[in-house]
């Protein structure tokens, strides 16, 4: 067991190349799986970029997510940490037993079988992009014509939120998951939202309709706060994961024309892709944090209790030991096990809905626009370095 291990001062977020975690990462990640960090209160924790050390964190019950508990290696998102009043309901950021309450009421509504069901809508908002991309012709910007209309109005009709209201959500949204937002501009975000949620709450709970949060209100089980908080989680959660994943997966694919060659030819390589540009891509690239509850080892290291660790999964899907050429792009492998979606009781409860909307809108793109291209230099693609989603700003295309 050590304790003695290097201090690191630095998380890098800015990636050298647009799909590799940064270069630092890798390194540590050579040097020491798990080792001393630094954070940006001069706090000093730990940093994991190994996958089977970061897997085996996720999965412990002895390490919390509670924002009260956190440090952050990014100093505007540190202050947030330190200052966010979790909403009720919200309840990534909440420890059993109040996590387990919340997500139970909601494991139901995200079923395969469910998802299943969902397929021919998502189809056809997929292929009413498309038309539409179709009859203005290109160029189009595929993040606002396509990535981003998707997961949108999928998660708008899942939750009953409308979809003519997606300005305010997106705006408030990029606030929040901008690493540069301060601490009144996150709160104040939050709150027009909440806001914004707790009035459409009370106009369900008058006039119900077939959704998901009218389903949650005639529940009786919640709040109307709660439900604010779970359907501003929801909503967020569900259009920026999905809508970065297509626009930066798109690129990817654009970027390595014999794997978007391979994927052409072989459709029933879809699923596999899916998880492969997931591991690949690891758009969820500061974190998650997690914080000990009591002296926790792990993988010979002891981590004491209230000590932060920060998991770098953009490293920890590329480790050699797990992924064998990880750093290849390969739409053939098996790359289930991998931690884009998470691990333990905080896994992404919507990944089922996820995969179901990039495995159509992927296909759907490849299949009606054969000759789909860049329409700018690779270099010249605006990077979400600066969000804690990563992603594409933009992407112009032409076909």
């Amino acid at each position: 067991m050590t304790e003695a291990t290097p201090r690191i001062a630095t998380f890098p977020v800015k990636r050298e190349r647009a799909f590799d975690p940064p270069d630092l990462l890798r390194r540590w990640q050579e040097e020491a799986p798990i080792r001393r960090m630094t954070y940006a209160d001069g706090h000093e924790g730990w940093v994991v970029t190994g996958y089977a050390a970061a897997r085996a964190i996720l999965a412990d019950p002895r390490f919390s997510t509670r924002p009260e508990l956190l440090h952050s290696p990014i100093p505007q998102r540190n202050l947030r940490l330190q200052n966010m009043n979790v909403p009720p309901g919200f309840f990534i950021r909440m420890d059993p037993p109040d996590h387990t309450r919340y997500r139970k009421l909601l494991t139901g509504q995200f079923t395969v079988r469910r998802m299943k069901l969902l397929e021919p809508r998502v189809e056809e908002i997929a292929n009413a992009r498309l038309d539409e991309m179709e009859r203005q012709g290109p160029p189009a910007e595929l993040v606002s014509a396509f990535a981003l209309p998707i997961p949108s109005l999928v998660i708008c009709e899942l939750l009953g939120v409308p979809y003519d209201d997606r300005a305010k959500f997106q705006r408030d949204s990029a606030v929040m998951l901008n690493l540069d937002s301060t601490l009144d501009e996150v709160t104040a975000a939050m709150a027009d939202l909440l806001t914004y949620l707790h009035n459409l709450v009370m106009r369900k709970t008058a006039d119900p309709e077939d959704d998901l949060l009218s389903g949650l209100i005639a529940g009786g089980e919640l709040t109307d706060r709660e439900l604010a908080g779970i359907a501003l989680l929801l909503l967020v959660a569900g259009h920026e994961t999905t809508a970065n994943m297509l626009g930066l997966g798109t690129f990817a694919l654009l970027s390595n024309p014999p794997q978007m060659a391979a994927l052409r030819e072989d459709p029933t390589l879809i699923d596999n892709a899916v998880e492969e540009l997931m591991r690949y891509l690891s758009i969820v690239h500061l974190g998650p944090i997690r914080a000990a509850l009591e002296d926790v080892e792990i993988d010979g290291h002891l981590i004491r209790a209230g000590e932060s660790v920060t998991l770098a999964i953009a490293a920890a899907n590329r480790d050699p030991e797990r992924f064998g050429g990880g750093d290849m792009l390969d739409v053939s492998r098996s790359a289930h096990g991998h931690l884009a979606f998470g691990h333990g009781v905080h896994q992404c409860l919507g990944q089922q809905l996820a995969r179901t909307e990039m495995r159509i809108a992927y296909a759907a793109l490849l299949r009606r626009l054969p000759g789909l291209r860049l329409a700018v230099p690779p270099g010249e693609v605006p990077m979400r370095s600066n969000m804690a989603i990563y992603g594409v700003h933009r992407l112009p295309v032409a076909w």
